[in-house]
């Protein structure tokens, strides 16, 4: 069943092949494997076909990260060809928000007047590696992050003067990244604040949750509100909730008005930082409702005791084997378990139910990121 199948999109996309950012460009709903292991999970625990909820197919996608290599003079903005470090530009790109698209031309027309190097992999040279954009919502303008070569921001201050004045409105805010190992990951630990608020901010049940630049935060939040909302009709009133991998607390955060007691769990703590903002925000009678508990799932375990309600929300890999160990021997009246990781979350499935102790009651899709292989599934878990 889906609960909103967009008509598809009108016309291909001019950047397909050889960008492979939209594998299923123009398809509705999820991947058609995805769609069978889901639907065979639930018919081993006498549930119904998985329910899909769907959104937008253009224009959905309200954070970027574009790799930029090429020659002096000529950079490239985009994301790597599949397999290699060869960059595919995507200028016009259609699931992205438009001023994403205006970000990344004005970030490489800065580029080629300043004359600024672009990264090589290979030779671990060049200053400029990655540009991130995340739009806020409310402001619709533009948090900017360059991810540079570069243990200092003094290279890049001619060309970040030039960014800000060409944005104009449209900038949120302006950061540095530097980023001087010769690894595939985007971002390095430090940033710079150039100018501009420290978060993005964005409001999911009436609370503020907080994105500094280098917190995850997802890139499609029309359907993230969704599974915020889906989760919500799961909590009791005045239950003690445990999050675990609370991110900066956009699940957390939104229940505040329902809860008696809240234990979030995180360990980034790009997150943790963003997660201090959101507590801030908060009046005094709902800050003394929450504890963080700073750490590793498994290390933070402990926060399951007596919850009425656990929730999980862990990254591709799925959850810790110690906090499993912990949920089927304390057995919570129910755990929602929130998976961007399908095999993970047929493991994790199976190791939860196996002694009876919890069983899967409830399944339900949500096409995330459509055009890809990716599900995010929001599976129920009741005490057996």
């Amino acid at each position: 069943m889906e609960f909103f199948s967009p008509a598809p999109l009108e016309a291909a996309c001019s950047h397909r092949p050889p960008c492979g950012g939209c594998p299923r460009f123009g398809e509705p709903g999820i991947g058609a494997d995805s769609r069978a292991a889901l639907d065979a999970l639930a018919r081993v625990h006498g549930l119904p076909d998985v329910s899909v909820v769907s959104g937008a197919m253009a224009e959905f996608r309200l954070r970027a990260r574009l790799a930029i290599r090429g020659r002096l003079g000529s950079p490239k903005l985009g994301l790597f060809e599949t397999g290699s470090h060869r960059v595919v530009t995507i200028p016009h790109c259609r699931v992205q928000h438009p001023l994403i698209n205006r970000v990344a031309a004005v970030v490489r027309r800065a580029l080629v007047e300043c004359r600024l190097t672009s990264y090589s992999d290979k030779a671990h040279l060049g200053l400029v590696r990655h540009l991130q954009v995340v739009i806020e919502r409310s402001t619709a303008t533009a948090q900017v992050v360059i991810v540079a070569n570069s243990a200092t921001i003094e290279p890049l201050m001619d060309c970040l003067h030039m960014i800000r004045q060409r944005l104009g409105g449209e900038l949120h805010s302006l950061w540095f990244n530097a980023h001087t190992e010769p690894t595939n990951v985007v971002l390095g630990p430090d940033f710079e604040s150039f100018c501009g608020p420290a978060t993005v901010v964005e409001h999911f049940g009436g609370a503020s949750v907080h994105y500094p630049p280098g917190a995850f935060g997802q890139s499609n939040l029309e359907i993230a509100a969704q599974i915020i909302e889906h989760i919500r009709a799961f909590v009791p009133a005045g239950a003690t909730v445990a999050e675990f991998y609370a991110g900066v607390g956009a699940i957390g955060l939104s229940l505040i008005d329902r809860v008696a007691e809240l234990r979030m769990n995180e360990i980034s703590p790009q997150s943790l930082a963003g997660l201090e903002f959101g507590l801030a925000a908060l009046d005094a009678a709902e800050r003394a409702k929450v504890r963080v508990f700073a750490g590793t799932a498994g290390d933070a375990a402990v926060m399951a005791e007596n919850a009425q309600l656990v929730i999980a929300d862990p990254p591709r890999k799925g959850l810790d084997a110690a906090l499993i160990d912990a949920l089927v021997e304390r057995r919570p009246r129910r755990f929602v378990y929130v998976s961007c990781g399908l095999a993970a979350l047929l493991k994790d499935s199976q190791r939860l139910t196996a002694t009876g102790a919890l069983r899967l009651t409830g399944l339900t899709a949500f096409n995330l990121m459509p055009f890809t292989e990716h599900v995010e599934t929001v599976a129920v878990f009741e005490s057996g």
